[in-house]
């Protein structure tokens, strides 16, 4: 752990998935072996006080107010952002082109147009030896990623049929306060982006196929929300004060699609996604189940360490058996606790660290790559111009 080389990080932003960043750099070398040894450099953020408030607690060794800062540095090799979607684009560029590496929160960005920039900055770069990733943590999930080798195993045969699910309630509240979350401009879009393109990305690689055409349906049950309140989570309470001022919700609360995927030497499979805020009692169901010739998979993230598997070559009647993800030789697992023993949230991001480590100290492209996540963006974009169409198909 301390022979290694540094890779001195800087990041951007420091609230939800700053602290669960923070977290991983520090947790990764201590657990794997990584050809690289993280340094927690600097930290950066509009509001000194609460910037220096978060490095003290977080374990970050500097401050800077302006993320042009951190660029600008020269004990800083990687730059992690954190931050929300309308700032990505600008962040990554720049970094990307002062020759620094980038890991970059999703989804991308909040255009098309805006990923593409980035994706190609990020190919230039790469040329380099500059690597970027973008952070579709779901992937290090190692009952997901047993998932995806079952598929590449074979063992589901040729799939048919792709459902995903990303339930939550947060918002379920109508007086819950707007946060950027609900502004369009800040966030690109709702459920849609927020949680929907983690479900996209995560079907389309433990698939191993592209969704090539949608229709779709977006929907904003609440309209407006108070401007003040006290947030509490995601979440939290509004100003119901009879001159408190209310905010208008630019985004989707609801996304529902139908898929088309593109299957690769064989018959695309058909998928169904769901994305919302607003399912009561459902706090973090991230689901995903695919289903083939030879057998099915499904997983849940509420109970995150099983991954239920049903063979058609078994009894008929045997229906789905549970694996629970906590052996040895399952993904990521043999570097943590005794069988049985499972893993949390945070490990997901950990577990991003290592592979992103382990890729630059490579000298490789890590995944998912910019690219990767530019074809998540045209998704969502497809979604959204297939729901201001009357759910006309659109193709990806």
């Amino acid at each position: 752990m301390t022979s290694a080389r540094p890779l001195r990080v800087g990041m951007v932003g420091y609230a939800f998935m700053g602290a669960a960043h923070s977290h991983a750099w520090h947790t990764a070398p201590r657990f794997f072996d990584l050809p690289l040894q993280p340094r927690l450099t600097a930290v950066a953020g509009r509001n000194a006080d609460a910037a220096r408030a978060a490095a003290d607690k977080l374990g970050w060794d500097s401050v800077e107010t302006d993320w042009r800062r951190l660029i600008e540095r020269d004990d800083i090799d990687l730059i992690d952002i954190c931050t929300p979607g309308d700032t990505h684009a600008e962040i990554a560029i720049a970094a990307l082109e002062a020759g620094k590496h980038v890991l970059c929160e999703k989804p991308l960005a909040n255009s098309v147009e805006e990923a593409e920039r980035m994706t190609l900055a990020a190919e230039t770069a790469a040329k380099q030896g500059v690597m970027s990733m973008c952070g579709f943590s779901y992937r290090r999930t190692p009952a997901l990623a047993l998932a995806k080798r079952f598929v590449e195993q074979g063992r589901l045969g040729e799939i048919r049929h792709i459902r995903a699910q990303y339930l939550q309630d947060w918002l379920s509240d109508a007086n819950a306060p707007m946060t950027w979350r609900l502004d369009k401009s800040k966030s690109g879009s709702g459920s849609l982006g927020d949680i929907g393109a983690h479900s996209i990305d995560a079907a389309q690689w433990v698939a191993g196929q592209s969704i090539t055409g949608v229709s779709a349906l977006l929907e904003t049950f609440v309209p407006e929300r108070p401007l003040a309140g006290d947030l509490v989570g995601l979440g939290g309470h509004g100003d119901l004060s009879g001159d408190a001022p209310r905010g208008k919700v630019t985004v989707d609360d609801a996304a529902i699609f139908s898929a088309r995927f593109d299957g690769g030497a064989s018959a695309g499979a058909i998928g169904v996604f769901e994305a919302t805020r607003y399912a009561l009692g459902r706090k973090n169901a991230m689901r995903l189940e695919l289903n083939g010739t030879k057998g099915s998979l499904a997983f849940d993230f509420e109970d995150m360490n099983v991954l239920s598997f049903y063979d058609a070559a078994e009894s008929p009647d045997a229906g789905f058996r549970k694996i629970f993800v906590t052996e040895p030789e399952h993904p990521y697992v043999g570097n943590w606790w005794p069988t049985g023993h499972g893993l949390g949230y945070e490990h997901g991001f950990t577990h991003q660290v290592v592979d992103l480590v382990t890729a630059i100290g490579e000298g490789r492209q890590p995944e998912p790559s910019f690219a990767d996540a530019l074809q998540v963006q045209r998704v969502l974009a497809a979604v959204e111009a297939s729901a201001a169409n009357s759910s006309q198909w659109q193709k990806v």
